[in-house]
């Protein structure tokens, strides 16, 4: 899967809370434990770690649940 998203870019999602917004800090393109559980990560289906404008939260999503903000 293309994405054309990368370190800095700030970007917004759908969560329980409503739309959230944050800035991508990490791209994970290997198999990695996040919050206690594994994620499935691959240079093809990255997941992207972003940390939250309004809190200090950090987030993980692949990248079909971002837009660019």
């Amino acid at each position: 899967m293309e994405h054309d998203f990368s370190v800095g870019d700030h970007v917004e999602w759908n969560s329980e809370a409503g739309m959230v917004s944050g800035k991508i800090t990490k791209i994970h393109t290997k198999d990695v434990r996040y919050k206690g559980h594994w994620r499935r990560c691959s240079q093809e289906d990255p997941q992207f770690e972003i940390k939250s404008d309004k809190t200090d939260h950090v987030a993980m999503h692949k990248a079909g649940a971002l837009k660019k903000a």
